[in-house]
């Protein structure tokens, strides 16, 4: 247990192995610990949670959603190779680290990054460019990479002893294994993480912003079943499968969903101007298998019902978003 007089630190966690051997080595120095996971449609605190519970350490959940949703419409620092800003948003976190830190008197941030381990995002000049927006500056204490970066200032205070700090760069995670083993310390497997870095979901979201449909709510839609353009401002999202279907109506309105009248089907959901609704309504019939050429009525929301033929599969195909390959310009 920390001394009444310890050092306060307050850390960035995903509830990764690297945040988990961060937070450890710190409060090994008898260090105060405190970690917060933040929460947004691309991202849940769920892993966090969890592993600052196993530590045994002060956890808290900071909702990022705001935040997110003002830099993809045009983060200053640009995007990765998918939708991901991640120097803006690592800096975006930080900063919210730092009124937390302000407000409750810690004396420092720390994040578990490690130098050159994510190209765009942990080489020195994108940590230092992190830092500078962040309005930290070197008050962010990266203890796995701590000796091979500039003394911060919780290290020239002496709040911390450099010496016991890591020297940690690259991609390998053996000295981070190797510690929690040692400890005893259980961590996840490596995971997706962010859902901006996937190429399917980044496809979908690019879809969202060219349309002018991009909210909180349809970023949430877009994580479930298929996506099909229906026109100018206009997208359907159409389920795949009942937990699919189940899913897409819990996050949706009822007056947007759209199901088979008088036979199991897909759930869809309309975004955007509802002229699609007939489009989206012939691919539900398609996705539901009525035969080619048969009419079914399909219920639209608050528009009563529509009588559709199923589309044809090579229309659909050529109307649904698919994986995104290619490096945002």
């Amino acid at each position: 247990m920390p001394a009444e007089n310890a050092p306060r630190a307050l850390g960035a966690f995903s509830g990764g192995l690297d945040g988990i051997v961060a937070a450890v080595l710190l409060a090994e120095q008898g260090v105060e610990v405190a970690l917060a996971t933040f929460s947004s449609p691309f991202f849940d605190p769920d892993r966090g949670r969890e592993a600052a519970a196993r530590l045994g350490m002060d956890w808290r959940e900071l909702d990022f959603t705001d935040d997110m949703m003002r830099l993809l419409e045009s983060p200053p620092s640009g995007f990765g190779r998918r939708m991901n800003p991640c120097i803006d948003c690592h800096a975006a976190m930080l900063a919210r680290l730092g009124s937390v830190m302000a407000d409750e008197r810690f004396d420092f941030v720390f994040t578990g990054e490690v130098l050159g381990q994510r190209p765009m995002s942990q080489g020195l000049n994108s940590l230092n460019r992190v830092a500078r927006l962040s309005g930290l500056g070197d008050r962010i204490l990266r203890p796995l990479s701590a000796r091979l970066l500039p003394p911060t200032a919780p290290e020239r205070n002496g709040l911390i002893d450099r010496a016991r700090m890591l020297a940690i760069s690259g991609r390998g995670r053996r000295e981070q294994i190797e510690f929690a083993r040692a400890r005893g310390l259980s961590f996840p497997l490596p995971s997706g993480g962010c859902l901006l870095t996937d190429p399917g979901y980044s496809a979908r979201l690019k879809v969202l912003v060219s349309e002018g449909l991009l909210t909180a709510g349809n970023a949430r839609l877009a994580r479930v079943g298929r996506m099909i353009r229906l026109g100018r401002g206009s997208v359907g999202i159409v389920g795949r499968d009942e937990a699919e279907n189940a899913m897409l109506e819990s996050l949706a309105a009822p007056s947007d969903i759209l199901r088979l009248a008088d036979r199991p089907g897909p759930s869809a959901v309309i975004i955007g101007g509802r002229e699609g609704i007939p489009l989206l309504a012939s691919a539900v019939a398609l996705y539901g298998r009525v035969p080619e050429g048969e009419e079914a009525g399909v219920e639209t929301g608050r528009d009563g019902s529509v009588a559709v033929r199923p589309l044809p599969r090579n229309v659909a195909d050529a109307l649904l978003v698919r994986n995104d390959e290619s490096r945002r310009t």
